[in-house]
């Protein structure tokens, strides 16, 4: 992969430095990359957020049928009711 590089400068507390440096060590990449990792992490986790639906959005969805066909969902409902019939304990025989 070939990008080109900016030099930049921030201001970092002790804590995240330390950090930043136990990563690099670990990881055996400069500070640099482990920065680039952590923004790229982050932005692919906004992102999924972006994507997801909000909530009211989802239970909408799913109080319409959740993408299933009135047939679809009638053949889930006869295969649940199955099942439960055929678990019969034997004090209910």
């Amino acid at each position: 992969m070939s990008y080109t590089l900016t030099r930049t400068s921030m201001a970092l507390d002790q804590g995240t430095l330390r950090f930043l440096e136990q990563l690099a060590k670990k990881w055996a990449v400069p500070k640099a990359e482990v920065m680039r990792r952590a923004v790229r992490r982050i932005k692919e986790e906004e992102d999924m957020k972006d994507q997801c639906p909000k909530p009211l959005k989802a239970l909408d969805w799913l109080q319409n049928g959740g993408g299933l066909t009135v047939q679809e969902a009638e053949a889930f409902r006869e295969e649940v009711r199955a099942e439960r019939e055929a678990k019969r304990y034997w004090w209910e025989a």
